[in-house]
């Protein structure tokens, strides 16, 4: 009897311990399924963001895509054709098409009225008089955006905001002024803005996007979830040692699964960075973004050793910068330097041209190489009008900073070179040898401060497109027979690109300026002084006279000036440079173009320059 009852008690205390256990089991597996869909709804949160954000981007590519297409291949080209015009009131013009930045504003809008849950816009800080409702920064997130991106041009600006109990995604990125839309706004009269610069920050294009619907999924999921995770709770222990288990196994499956993906990803993220690393030594950071995508998807292009190949060679130099820097301290002559060349890098890879080589104040670029293309003669001489475009930009830098302003000449030649790594195993460039390079060279340096000169083979591979305002012939340095090279103003087609026509006034001095000359050849002085008299002045060059006519220099001659206090004088002035122009004079006398002059004088020629031009007037 006793020990039945013994027997009895153990057997309950027994089952007692055993739904305990179950209890604190159980327990435990509906904590661990807490814990988990609670950082479930973290992570889709996350991952919801995330989504949103890249679909946002997404779209402001496809919308900066279809701009620049409508820029290009329908605005700009609609330009030269009779009878179209280009305008924002386009719906009120007969034959009209809308300007590019109408057609964007006008393609958000129609996007935003078809799509309940997403909008577009493009707004900036310098709307056009008929968008100033509009056209501007409507609340705190669009001014935060446009003052940001003022700043960080290549970043994103984003964040979530509650909107009528919606959450919702505001992205915005910056839309940047391209060279065409530069001329277009700084020559238009209605223009808010007028000294834009390419790469400017423009405005912002914006995308709104709920995500009401992302995170209404997302919660059912994770509802369906938990209701499955605590049905499995009631099974039990055995329930749970079968759903343990069964993670287990799961878990050792995509442990196995991510370690193989991982070993390979490693394997060929490594193959991809040796093939990068590659590329990035020999071109580093001289190439446009285009070329080094190209090279990176086809690695094949890029041939190591030396080829013979046609391309198109663009040099250019500063007018007097060497003896511009003679008169500053080191670190202002490379602050100087730096700004000139910064402005020129990003003009030459929006152009895809390869920087082959800063020489000093001198620039060598070439088209063709690394990748040829058919259009690289053309795209090397519309550079070259970007070029001289920009240095207004640098100028005005240069201004408030209290240098004087530059001046640049640029030469261009189409030939066939060896093109390919030069040097030792050591070390090696990528780079160019040929006559034809040499040859480029001698044509810039026929070039005055402001102008485009072309050789032959160029001209004919540009056909039509490119504006010529002059020809001549000359015999350069190394050459058999003489060529011809041309000076170009303007690309008109799809580029649209002019330089300014200012002609050039001389305006006779109210007392003639004694002073010697010397001939340069090749930057070295001939020994041979010349004396004459400077009789008229203009604002970037003056006439000189002499008495005897046989010797006036040849013309595109450089020269070396120093002014007199008098004909019979010893004293002289700083040294001045100046290039012989091409303009007919009278006998005896001879017109230049100052490409050097010390800023005293400087100074001096400007104030002369100004009360003798009033005069005249």
């Amino acid at each position: 009897m006793l020990q039945s009852l013994i027997s009895r008690i153990w057997e309950l205390l027994l089952r007692l311990l055993l739904q305990r256990i179950t209890l604190v089991l159980t327990l435990m597996l509906c904590a661990a399924i807490a814990i988990a869909i609670s950082n479930m709804s973290a992570l889709s949160s996350s991952l919801i963001e995330s989504q949103a954000v890249q679909n946002a981007a997404l779209h402001i590519q496809s919308l900066t895509q279809a701009f620049d297409l409508y820029s290009a291949a329908a605005a700009e080209r609609a330009k030269v054709v009779r009878g179209i015009t280009v305008t924002h009131a386009y719906l009120n013009t007969k034959g009209a098409i809308p300007l590019p930045s109408t057609f964007a504003i006008e393609l958000g809008e129609q996007i935003s009225e078809k799509n309940a849950e997403m909008s577009v816009r493009l707004y900036s800080n310098y709307p056009y008089p008929w968008r100033t409702a509009t056209g501007g920064a409507k609340d705190a997130f669009e001014r935060d955006a446009l003052n940001f991106l003022r700043d960080n041009p290549r970043q994103k600006f984003y964040r979530l905001e509650k909107q009528n109990g919606s959450t919702t995604l505001r992205y915005a990125q910056a839309s940047l002024m391209k060279p065409s839309c530069v001329t277009c706004h700084n020559t238009d009269p209605t223009s808010p803005k007028k000294n834009w610069e390419v790469g400017d920050v423009a405005g912002a294009w914006e995308i709104s996007q709920s995500l009401n619907n992302l995170m209404t999924k997302t919660n059912q999921s994770l509802q369906g979830t938990f209701a499955m995770l605590g049905g499995m709770s009631v099974l039990g222990l055995s329930g749970l040692t079968l759903v343990i288990g069964k993670l287990r196994e799961n878990g050792r499956n995509l442990e196995h699964r991510v370690r193989e993906r991982t070993t390979d990803l490693a394997e060929a993220n490594t193959e991809l960075e040796k093939r990068n690393q590659l590329i990035r030594q020999v071109f580093g950071r001289y190439l446009s973004d285009t070329v080094v995508a190209n090279l990176l998807e086809s690695p094949e292009r890029l041939k190591l050793g030396g080829e013979r190949r046609k391309i198109t060679i663009l040099t250019s130099d500063l007018r007097g910068f060497t003896s511009l820097s003679e008169r500053f301290p080191p670190e202002e002559v490379i602050h100087i330097l730096n700004l000139y060349l910064e402005y020129m890098a990003d003009v030459i890879n929006h152009y895809q041209g390869t920087i082959d080589e800063f020489m000093g104040d001198g620039i060598l670029v070439l088209f063709g190489a690394p990748i040829a293309k058919e259009d690289d003669a053309l795209r090397a001489v519309t550079c070259a009008c970007a070029m001289q475009l920009a240095m207004g930009g640098v100028n005005e830098k240069m201004k408030a900073l209290g240098w004087p302003p530059l001046e640049m000449g640029i030469g261009i030649n189409t030939g066939e070179v060896i093109v390919g790594n030069i040097g030792s195993e050591k070390r090696t460039k990528y780079g160019i040898v040929g006559s034809q390079v040499n040859l480029t060279y001698r044509i810039e340096s026929y070039t005055s401060g402001g102008q485009i000169l072309i050789s032959e083979q160029t001209f004919q591979e540009v056909g039509s497109s490119v504006r010529i305002i002059g020809q001549k012939q000359v015999q350069p340095k190394g050459v058999s027979q003489p060529i011809t090279i041309y000076e170009v103003y303007g690309v008109g087609g799809r580029y649209n690109l002019y330089l300014p026509k200012e002609e050039e006034l001389f305006f006779p001095v109210p007392q003639e300026i004694p002073l010697l000359y010397t001939i340069l050849h090749d930057k070295q002085m001939v020994n041979t002084v010349f004396y004459g008299r400077l009789v008229k002045l203009s604002a970037k060059g003056a006439e000189l006279q002499v008495d005897i006519p046989n010797e006036i220099p040849p013309q595109l001659t450089n020269i070396k000036i120093n002014l007199l206090t008098s004909k019979n004088s010893s004293q002289v002035s700083e040294d001045i440079y100046a290039k012989v122009l091409e303009k007919l004079a009278d006998k005896g006398s001879f017109f230049i173009n100052f490409t050097s002059v010390p800023p005293a004088i400087l100074t001096q020629f400007d104030n002369l320059y100004q009360m003798i031009s009033q005069k005249s007037n």
